[in-house]
């Protein structure tokens, strides 16, 4: 009987305590919280525009000044872009394969990287692992368009053009990712590892059953990050792969506008496209997100 009625008040109870935390907040704590509610609503805008744009008729995608929100919500942006991938000589679910084969290799091969660089660099201290680390920091400093000749000459040496290793090479080295790793392991006690070598646990065991499970928000920020880069890659499709049947999604959208005689055809099945193509990493990263938010609060403290 007590537990049925603690179950039936739990509610009542949980408001009433929200109340009071709201009755204990001064000035300051309103002012605060109502401009964040109001930030958030405006980075809100964007994710709001790109799925009302997507249902939006060809009157409504050209209007001047734009709508924010559809007057007259249609499917046929999504009727059009089907219609555009039947007539191609590559279908759309060839496109989508690969994006889904080369964002999943991309993403476990990176993480699996990324921690195999940043372990050492913080826990083993070998002589110019500091030199290592700058080296890697260094090279977020440079601009994508630098490397893209290296890139291209690395990959047309080693003969992987047309192949998915292809579209998955460029992608492995990520500083970001073995900054945000190196400083999560950064938090690890070395008393933690030596008691898991003194059990008998060797080098790889202690890496794999201690350092990553600590470091998991920190994994899960690179495969977001990771995600977000491959899944909407271009650079890779135009550069390296000559054959449409290796290119990617991405790039079939980019070719839905181009090479048209006006500004005008294509422009809902675009917009259908750009929503797909937005779709999972909106799902991903809400899936994840506390632990992106566990990561940034760590990669800082020492």
């Amino acid at each position: 009987m007590t537990s049925f009625v603690s179950k039936a008040l739990g509610p009542i109870g949980r408001l009433g305590r929200r109340r009071s935390r709201l009755n204990r907040m001064d000035g300051f704590q309103w002012v605060l919280t109502i401009l964040l509610t109001v930030l958030a609503v405006f980075m809100l805008m964007p994710i709001v525009y790109i799925f009302n744009h997507a249902l939006k008729p060809y009157h409504e995608l050209f209007v001047y000044p734009p709508n924010l929100l559809v007057r007259e919500a249609t499917l046929q942006n999504f009727s059009e872009l089907f219609l555009v991938a039947a007539n191609s000589t590559v279908p759309i679910s060839r496109y989508l394969f690969n994006s889904v084969i080369i964002t999943g290799a991309s993403v476990v091969l990176v993480t699996v990287v990324s921690a195999l660089c940043a372990y050492p660099i913080s826990k083993h201290k070998f002589p110019g692992h500091k030199l290592v680390f700058a080296a890697i920091l260094l090279t977020l400093m440079f601009a994508p368009e630098v490397v893209q000749i290296p890139r291209y000459l690395v990959v047309s040496y080693l003969g992987i053009m047309n192949t998915y290793l292809g579209h998955i090479l460029p992608l492995l080295a990520m500083p970001v990712g073995v900054f945000l790793l190196k400083q999560f392991i950064d938090q690890i006690p070395n008393d933690l590892l030596e008691a898991a070598r003194m059990d008998g646990a060797g080098e790889f065991t202690v890496f794999l059953r201690v350092v990553i499970p600590v470091c998991m928000p920190a994994v899960a920020t690179v495969a977001i990050l990771t995600f977000q880069s491959s899944w909407g890659n271009i650079e890779t499709s135009s550069l390296f792969m000559q054959d449409d049947e290796m290119k990617n999604f991405p790039f079939f959208l980019s070719t839905l506008t181009s090479n048209q005689a006006n500004l005008v055809a294509r422009q809902g099945a675009a917009a259908a496209a750009a929503l797909i193509l937005f779709v999972p990493s909106l799902i991903i990263f809400l899936l994840l997100q506390g632990k992106v938010i566990a990561t940034m609060a760590h990669s800082g403290i020492k």
